[in-house]
């Protein structure tokens, strides 16, 4: 149990909105994992820098999460101060150009570019997380990438400093943003070109569409698994292995995409892990492919 004294500052500003031992069954896609020791919801970026501070002068761990997407939390949970940034949601447009705060629903900026004929993203419906964690590993579906049309990054590094970057000064590629898995951040900052509305949202559609066709949206989940190998998919040496359908305790491999990891009722994050690693195992062992992970694994595993 968390020393609630000791938090009792982070309980008198935030309210209602700080939760003492909150499962991630509650605030991760896999519906799995273990409490949060203190799990905060700052409704104001002055309240989330306000919070950084506090945490870092107590010297307390502090863990971001969007929507809880591409997130495997252990079962032991997470020690410190969690932070769900969902109510930092804020979208603003000017002509060719969306800046968004970081806990911002992702599709949410894809679906209003393509409303307003801004070309770029509209592939990217669907995407199940935030602005924040889709720049942090540059999600991606259907040939667009989140760096496509990112221009800069404002973010708070861990002496409590504002930074404004570029995209040049980041690093990046395939599912991968280097540097910014020690920041804090804020918001982004997208430019687009100009697009047909029609094409882009029936575009939109198609993608929305196959989605529900081929994925199985209708179990908890947190999306692709592992990365894509050069030259083939994770998906199909998944397949290749026979291992559609298996499962270890309440985790199953989808029968639907064999890419996605499924809680098929009642799973453990030791359930979903222990899949991934039989997976990793028997795809290595069948093909000499070592699959990547893609999620991000949080806490004692």
């Amino acid at each position: 149990m968390p020393d609630c004294a000791a938090y009792s500052p982070l309980k008198e500003k935030f309210g209602e909105h700080c939760v003492f031992g909150a499962p991630a069954s509650g605030f991760t896609t896999y519906r799995a994992g273990g409490p949060a020791e203190v799990l905060v919801r700052p409704g104001s970026r002055e309240d989330l820098l306000w919070l950084a501070g506090w945490c870092r002068a107590a010297g307390v761990r502090l863990t971001l999460l969007g929507r809880g997407s591409n997130v495997l939390v252990s079962d032991k949970g997470l020690p410190g101060v969690t932070v769900l940034t969902g109510r930092l949601s804020g979208i603003k447009v000017s002509g060719r150009t969306i800046t968004a705060e970081a806990g911002a629903l992702w599709d949410d900026v894809a679906r209003l570019s393509a409303e307003l004929g801004l070309a770029g993203l509209d592939k990217t419906a669907g995407i199940p997380g935030s602005v924040g964690g889709a720049v942090r590993m540059n999600a991606g579906a259907f040939g667009q990438e989140t760096f496509d049309r990112l221009v800069w990054v404002e973010a708070l590094d861990q002496a409590g400093g504002l930074l404004r970057l570029e995209k040049k000064d980041i690093p990046h590629g395939y599912r991968r943003a280097e540097g910014l898995e020690k920041l804090i951040l804020l918001s982004a900052g997208f430019e687009f070109e100009a697009g047909d509305i029609a094409v882009l949202l029936q575009d939109r559609s198609c993608v929305l569409a196959a989605r529900e066709t081929k994925q199985p949206l209708e179990f908890p989940s947190a999306g692709s698994v592992f990365k894509r190998p050069p030259g083939d998919y994770a998906s199909r040496l998944i397949d290749a292995a026979g291992l559609k359908g298996f499962r270890i305790g309440g985790a199953e491999v989808s029968a639907k995409h064999a890419g996605f990891i499924i809680n098929s009722g009642g799973a453990t994050a030791a359930d979903i892990y222990a899949l991934m690693c039989e997976v990793r195992a028997r795809v290595k062992a069948g093909s000499g492919v070592e699959l990547e992970l893609e999620q991000i694994l949080l806490g004692d595993f």
